[in-house]
């Protein structure tokens, strides 16, 4: 059993997951994504080099699942992701940049490799595209990789497939004239499916 998995099987921390999944519908809020009109597609503007987000995520593996709280710290290509169990728990902190990164338990148990999907599929079981989701969260292809997208009837990007990752946008927010926003994102790759909803953005 992998660390995250047995911490959301903790009796108290599944009793409030259960309970943030009840909530998970109405979660709202996300990454601002400046979006300018061409024709009839709505195209977001180059993604922010630095952010600092704040919000709630699910994830299923298998028979494994996870319910989280996250704060996530983006600037000069360096990470800092926080996440916490639904009753405020500390459960990991990941951390570092393209050439190491880093990941640390609650039990203060310390894990290092080379890139992000080494060292979440080692923690998780699964790999997580800490660099791949810096850019797909903002609405955004990852530069450097092949990428398809597909729009909805708003002309907003709707879906988009990179990285054997396929990204689909649920609904956007406009919490500003100036700026549309992703509200709420499915990730899916073979064998885990990701929600993500985002409360605060700086």
């Amino acid at each position: 059993m992998h660390w995250l998995c047995e911490a959301a099987r903790h009796p108290r921390v599944r009793a409030a997951a259960a309970q943030a999944i009840a909530v998970a519908a109405l979660l709202g809020g996300c990454v601002p994504v400046t979006l300018e009109r061409a024709g009839d597609v709505v195209a977001p503007a180059g993604p922010q080099a630095s952010f600092e987000i704040a919000g709630r995520l699910s994830a299923r593996h298998a028979d494994d699942a996870l319910t989280a709280n996250f704060r996530w710290r983006h600037a000069s290509g360096r990470d800092e992701l926080e996440l916490a169990s639904p009753l405020g728990q500390m459960v990991a902190l990941l951390s570092g940049d393209a050439s190491s990164v880093r990941l640390q338990t609650a039990d203060g148990r310390v894990t290092t490799a080379s890139a992000w999907s080494a060292l979440t599929a080692q923690g998780l079981g699964w790999p997580l595209p800490v660099d791949g989701l810096a850019f797909w969260i903002q609405g955004t292809p990852r530069p450097g990789s092949a990428f398809s997208t597909e729009t909805g009837d708003d002309g907003r990007v709707a879906l988009l497939r990179q990285d054997g990752w396929t990204i689909v946008y649920h609904a956007y927010a406009q919490p500003t004239a100036a700026d549309w926003r992703p509200a709420r994102m499915t990730l899916s790759y073979p064998d885990v499916e990701l929600r993500i909803a985002v409360d605060r953005w700086q």
